[in-house]
């Protein structure tokens, strides 16, 4: 940019016939503004320097390492790049990486829209978004400690499965006393039969039936479990299961006595001609009607679901869904930042394209499939490659979350980097063609996002 500096001002010309022609051009003088390019450069030259000390010669080193064996003495060629696509765990490795790049980015970018197009219609939209970026402020590393505590097996420890057991109990009982079985011996009025607890003899109404329970473990008892109740003699099947077990010793096998504990949340079956006849449940003191049964005589039962674990949830942090799981950590962290992101393109669409469409009868989602997606599509591509990025170097998670009994199965190209260099493997070779490797993935993508903002600034 120059600026134009005017001198005194010249004389007037004039032409033949003595007519003033205006003043009489002469030589201009520019200036360059700004700082001259040895200032440039000399403010320049320190991040020039840094970055190719933390950045170029890295990479070079990187490149000429993946060349040569573990200890860097012999030179393997193209060696380690072919153990990289022929070892079964690298390969795992690969798969996993794949499945992230898949589905990590889309989840993501698609969450990030649903929220900004819904955001925009709620009042409180603003407490909505900080809420949703928030993560954002978590380290990778802390947000895995999180997540590896939400995953927990125990339900009263991990979230999810506290979550999960939650909605499943609301729908049907999971109360179970998995290592529980009848007490044994010729007096004993019940016996087992492939699982299930039946009475040895028919009983009719008006006939308590008391059945007895041993190998209770403690952990198993239910908190509301009561003082076991004797049954009555009285109209109707009726009858107790309890836990014949007296603290301390004493009491009376096959009897109820005063310290011993019923067994809440038992299925009770009455069985005629190898027909339920009818379904009851235990109460808190173990104790159980039958209503409404014909009379006559019947089998009591306890179903062997009684004698399996309750529900407890999934687990996690098992090899199936480990994976997944990584991944829903990640969609916890990065939705925000891209709801954020496409909420700042949905501003910018013009409101009169929308409302056109709108007043021409447009359904509000044909508005959204043929209007603000496809306006969306830059900053949505922007997203969708930078999500793409960040889960070719996720690395924090993977370690953190996954247990060590399952990270080969866990296991992306960034960690297995650094397990195969400094994680035990010490072997710098291979580990430096990994590096080589992960970078030749992210280049292209980077490249793309490159691409993209000199074309929206242009």
């Amino acid at each position: 940019m120059t600026e134009r500096l005017d001198g005194p001002q010249a004389p007037s010309a004039q032409s033949a016939d003595g007519s003033s022609t205006g003043p009489a051009e002469t030589p201009r003088t520019t200036r360059r503004l700004g700082p001259s390019p040895a200032v440039a450069i000399a403010f320049l030259l320190p991040a020039a320097l840094l970055l190719g000390i933390w950045v170029v010669y890295p990479i070079v080193y990187s490149i000429f390492r993946s060349l040569f064996d573990a200890a860097g003495t012999g030179f393997v060629g193209l060696g380690n790049y072919a153990t990289i696509f022929s070892d079964h765990g690298t390969l795992i490795t690969i798969r996993n990486n794949l499945i992230w790049v898949v589905v990590a980015p889309i989840v993501v970018t698609t969450l990030g829209l649903i929220f900004a197009v819904l955001t925009e219609r709620i009042k409180w939209a603003t407490a909505f978004k900080l809420i949703v970026f928030m993560p954002m402020a978590v380290s990778l590393m802390a947000a895995g400690v999180i997540f590896r505590l939400v995953y927990e097996q125990s339900p009263d420890k991990g979230m999810a499965n506290a979550v999960l057991t939650t909605v499943h109990d609301t729908f049907s009982s999971s109360q179970g006393y998995p290592d529980a079985r009848p007490r044994e011996g010729d007096q004993s009025p019940v016996a087992s039969e492939g699982g299930t607890v039946v009475t040895k003899q028919p009983v009719q109404a008006g006939q308590p039936v008391l059945i007895p329970i041993v190998g209770v473990k403690p952990n198993t008892l239910p908190g509301n479990a009561g003082p076991a109740k004797a049954p009555a003699a009285a109209g109707g099947l009726s009858g107790t299961v309890w836990f014949d077990f007296t603290p301390g010793g004493g009491g009376k096998n096959g009897e109820v006595d005063a310290s011993e504990k019923g067994l809440p949340g038992m299925t009770v079956e009455a069985v005629q001609n190898g027909k339920v006849a009818g379904t009851a449940t235990t109460a808190d003191d173990g104790s159980f009607r039958f209503e409404g049964l014909p009379a006559g005589s019947y089998v009591v039962r306890l179903p062997q679901s009684n004698f399996q674990a309750s529900y407890g949830g999934l687990n996690w942090l098992g090899e199936t869904l480990i994976t997944p799981a990584v991944i829903g950590a990640f969609v916890w962290v990065w939705a925000g930042f891209a709801m954020v992101l496409i909420a700042a393109g949905l501003a910018a669409i013009p409101r009169d394209a929308l409302e056109a469409a709108r007043i021409d009868g447009a359904t509000e989602w044909q508005v959204f499939r043929k209007i603000t997606v496809p306006l969306l599509s830059p900053v949505l591509l922007v997203v969708f490659v930078t999500m793409i990025i960040n889960t070719l170097k996720v690395f924090d998670l993977v370690f953190i979350i996954a247990p060590g009994s399952v990270q080969p199965q866990a296991n992306v190209v960034a960690l297995e980097m650094w397990r195969v260099s400094f994680g035990g493997g010490n072997n710098q070779g291979l580990g430096s063609a990994l590096a080589v490797f992960l970078l030749i993935l992210v280049l292209p993508f980077m490249i793309m996002n490159i691409r993209r903002f000199r074309r929206d600034e242009s």
